[in-house]
């Protein structure tokens, strides 16, 4: 009888540290996860904004030198990231290959003209500096229109900041309850031993001498969940890697380690201070309050 209570006890003791460690390792990669997204989150925005494209087409007076001089001029500009010459005449193909038919023989003539397909660097894609720069650009006499879509524009912008707001109130949500999550598996954990906490702290041993040995058994729970979160968000991050390879989770190598041991460092810190206070709790019941 004795025994068979025994391994009772023991499977559900396991059973319970079991609990710790998979609440923890879920919450803390739910929490690393939407680290992960904040930081790439601006890297994917600024993606976007760069495939805006502003299209220049030069009056059909434009020489070749003044179109030459003109891509000199891009390729200093601040807010140029990188830019492509479309002649008219190549202008024209790509449209022969849209439409499916040569509409320059049924015209008799080529009515495009030579154009600069320009990305602005992601700073720049603001909707006073998209118009101060078309307002720049526009003062080259041979200038014959500027092209982007404004709209665009203006609702890149207005998403990236509703977003933005939506990504912190849900940060804050997810982080209160990682806390209230894993501090309820801790005390329930705690709550198993309450009787032995007690017992302990009448034979004279002292608060710190009862709270260090769940505290210790605690962390090392934390660690492991933390552990088990850090592997599972290294596998989203090789698995993204190779399904989208040209957003280059990698790239900032830097930000994802802190990230990764914040994540470590956050399961520590929690599991300590979920311990410490429930561990604290039943120190101060009195014995009746244990039933």
């Amino acid at each position: 009888m004795s025994s068979s209570f025994e391994n009772f006890q023991k499977r559900r003791l396991i059973t319970s540290y079991f609990s710790v460690v998979l609440s923890v390792g879920l919450v803390l990669f739910m929490l690393g996860l939407l680290a992960l997204f904040v930081v790439n989150a601006q890297k994917l925005s600024n993606d976007f904004k760069e495939g805006i494209t502003m299209t220049v087409f030069f009056k059909d007076d434009a020489q070749d030198t003044t179109l030459t001089k003109y891509g000199e001029m891009l390729k200093a500009a601040k807010f140029a990231k990188d830019y492509v010459f479309v002649s008219k005449e190549q202008a024209a193909k790509d449209h022969e290959k849209t439409l499916g038919e040569n509409f320059t023989e049924f015209l008799g003539m080529n009515p495009l003209k030579n154009s600069f397909d320009i990305h602005l660097r992601a700073a720049y894609v603001e909707n006073d500096s998209v118009a101060k720069i078309e307002r720049q650009l526009r003062e080259d006499p041979l200038v014959a229109d500027i092209f982007y879509d404004k709209q665009l524009v203006k609702m890149v912008n207005e998403n990236v900041k509703k977003a933005s707001m939506w990504v912190l109130i849900i940060s804050g949500f997810l982080t209160v309850v990682a806390v209230l999550l894993i501090n309820s598996s801790l005390r329930l954990s705690i709550y198993a031993n309450r009787f032995i906490i007690k017992t302990m702290q009448m034979v004279g041993a002292t608060k710190a001498f009862i709270r260090k040995p769940f505290i210790w058994r605690s962390i090392k729970l934390g660690m492991i969940g933390a552990g088990v979160a850090i592997a599972s968000l290294l596998a989203v991050l090789f698995y993204v890697n190779s399904v989208w390879p040209t957003l280059g989770v990698f790239n900032d190598v830097f930000s994802i380690v802190v990230i990764l041991i914040g994540v470590f460092g956050i399961g520590i810190l929690i599991t300590w201070l979920s311990t410490y206070f429930a561990t604290q709790r039943f120190l101060n019941l009195r014995t009746d309050d244990l039933y």
